[in-house]
């Protein structure tokens, strides 16, 4: 029933990501764009292990029951964590770059480097 509907979304979510983060010169729609490809590879994972049906893989006694796959799930845990702690060190950098710099355009930090 569900398609393919998910890889369209996850391949739109990468594109517009990537398409952000390549050309916008403003350095805080560009972490933008990175934590979308983010979102769109741990939408990715999760739909790997999506089983029609599939009960949790928590329970030790169920008889012949489809098991949605763990792994998966774990990854995106741990992608979740990670992107948060790199979001928030690339957020730290801009403010960093702004305190310095006085702007968050990226075309005026490579000019007015030096």
């Amino acid at each position: 029933m569900i398609g393919n509907a998910p890889y369209i979304v996850v391949g739109f979510i990468i594109f517009l990501g990537l398409y952000t983060a390549i050309f916008k010169r403003n350095l805080i729609k560009i972490v933008m764009g990175i934590t979308l490809v983010e979102s769109g590879v741990n939408l990715f994972l999760i739909t790997l292990g999506y089983r029609t049906g599939g009960g949790a893989p928590i329970f030790t006694q169920a008889t012949n029951m489809h098991m949605v796959l763990p792994t998966p799930q774990a990854l995106t845990l741990t992608s979740i964590v990670i992107g948060v702690a790199t979001t928030a060190l690339m957020l730290s950098f801009i403010v960093m770059i702004y305190k310095h710099y006085k702007s968050i355009d990226a075309k005026d930090v490579r000019r007015l480097k030096g």
